[in-house]
């Protein structure tokens, strides 16, 4: 579902991602972890066709980045730390506007259904200014899968988050995981992604520096992973 090779990212005289390469299976929950300034984020806004690589190649269900972008943002979802709503506009309202954005043909049934996979029912006629953060959070999550895409990118989506959101959060997520979509989220929070995803990537000096399946870890092995994949470094 996304495949990546050898991808470079420069800004000036700053190289942020270096020679990277990602393989990731339909159906995978890659978790990317890594110090800061490692480049999870850049990486996360080429995948989104936010930002171009500088060389490399970069295809997402088999389109080509940059040059077939406006295919490839039809497959994809987006969550940052940042839920980038319409405050001023109801839950449904938010997603009736970008219902009409992707051209869904049954909005108003699409938009109930998603409301209450993010459990926002009884909140979906009030405005989305009065929503704490982590309703934010959860309708912003209903957005990114309002057209039903195959690829779900996460960066950061627990920052800011109290203990009681965070639970909700990671909820959503395992029913979208579910449903078969293909996820990739970055996170600092080590317990929440040992409890979320199917691998994790260490993502270090610009690359991609080791990689493990759930399987292969502890129930608090994750730690020791990264420490010891930070240290051959």
């Amino acid at each position: 579902m996304i495949q990546i090779d050898r991808l470079s990212k420069r800004f000036g005289q700053k190289t942020v991602l270096n020679k990277l390469n990602l393989s990731v299976d339909k159906g995978e929950f890659v978790a990317i972890i890594g110090p800061n300034g490692a480049g999870k984020t850049t990486l996360l806004r080429i995948l989104s066709t936010l930002t171009k690589p500088s060389t490399g190649q970069v295809k997402i269900a088999g389109y080509q980045l940059p040059a077939h972008a406006a295919y490839a943002r039809q497959r994809i979802g987006v969550v940052s730390h940042q839920p980038l709503l319409y405050g001023d506009l109801t839950a449904v309202e938010n997603l009736l506007f970008y219902g009409r954005m992707y051209m869904i043909s049954d909005k108003s049934s699409r938009v109930a259904e998603v409301i209450n996979l993010v459990g926002l029912s009884n909140r979906s006629n009030d405005l989305v200014r009065t929503f704490s953060r982590g309703m934010q959070q959860r309708l912003a999550i209903g957005r990114a899968i309002l057209h039903d895409p195959d690829v779900l990118l996460l960066d950061e989506p627990h920052t800011g988050l109290d203990q009681d959101a965070c639970d909700m959060l990671d909820q959503v997520l395992r029913e979208v995981a579910i449903l078969g979509r293909t996820v990739i989220m970055t996170s600092h929070d080590f317990v929440r992604v040992q409890n979320l995803a199917t691998r994790f990537d260490v993502l270090t000096r610009g690359k991609i520096t080791a990689s493990t399946s759930a399987s292969m870890l502890t129930p608090d092995g994750l730690q020791a992973f990264y420490r010891q994949a930070l240290e051959q470094v």
